[in-house]
């Protein structure tokens, strides 16, 4: 029979003793100005991976602090199962799904590259009514915008990352400011096929520049370095994607300037 989902904090029975078999003691704050976003990804994943979930919340303030002080930890939420305390929600993802925060993973270029595929297919079936040569330039350019951006959002953390390799920025560290904003600004111009004369020939000197940094940083110097590409405290490793992503703009450049002159 399912646990009540509303069942109070109060409750006195050891988490340790009632978190048996599959049963999870989740203690979660649901104050009536605040109910925890953590606690709920809690109770999702729990019930997710099979427990069911003796959910204990906190309705005053005054019962979250005095939980802490009885168990000694700092936040909530706090979850028991199979007889332990396994921490909060991060602790818990991690046992449960193996989730490694500093783990290598190209996800979050993988989704941005997908992204950008499908915008540059809706943009050529949607304004030229065919997917052709055209598609793949909207694809690069859109990779630009969302690339720039991601480095905009945080760029300080960008820029730290960026000095690590870049042979122009660590010889004059306000290139490493100017870059996601060139980058981001030729996408913007090379996606609406504007200012050409302009947008060509910023691309082809920042990504030229990238290429050379990182292909020297990683193949010649063979340093092992978190990529800035898509901005900073990313966990995606330096090389192939960056090199990709500076050769692909290098191609949509030198390909429009040699549109310009014929």
């Amino acid at each position: 029979m399912p646990i009540d989902a509303r069942k109070v904090a109060h409750d006195s029975t050891d988490p340790a003793l009632a978190a048996q078999g599959k049963t999870a003691v989740l203690y979660r704050m649901a104050l009536p100005d605040h109910l925890c976003p953590s606690g709920q990804k809690a109770r999702w994943l729990l019930k997710r991976q099979g427990y069911e979930v003796d959910d204990r919340l906190f309705h005053e303030r005054s019962d979250v602090d005095g939980f802490k002080e009885a168990h000694g930890v700092s936040t909530t939420p706090q979850i028991w199962i199979e007889g332990r305390r396994v921490g909060g929600y991060s602790d818990l993802r991690e046992k449960l799904t193996n989730y490694d925060p500093k783990a290598t993973t190209y996800r979050p270029v993988l989704y941005l590259f997908a992204v950008a595929a499908g915008t540059a297919l809706a943009l050529s079936i949607g304004v030229l009514g065919a997917i052709t040569w055209q598609s793949l330039g909207w694809f690069i350019s859109v990779s630009m915008i969302l690339l720039g951006m991601q480095k905009l959002r945080d760029i300080e953390s960008f820029t730290t990352m960026f000095l690590n390799y870049d042979l122009v920025a660590r010889k004059w560290v306000p290139y490493a400011y100017v870059y996601p904003w060139v980058e981001t600004g030729a996408g913007i111009l090379m996606t609406g096929m504007l200012l050409t004369w302009l947008a060509a020939p910023a691309a082809l000197f920042i990504a030229t520049v990238g290429a050379i940094s990182v292909f020297k940083a990683v193949y010649i110097d063979k340093r092992e370095l978190k990529c800035a590409c898509v901005g900073g405290n990313s966990n995606v490793p330096l090389g192939f994607v960056s090199l990709t992503e500076n050769l692909m703009m290098m191609g949509m450049a030198i390909v429009m300037l040699i549109q310009i002159a014929a």
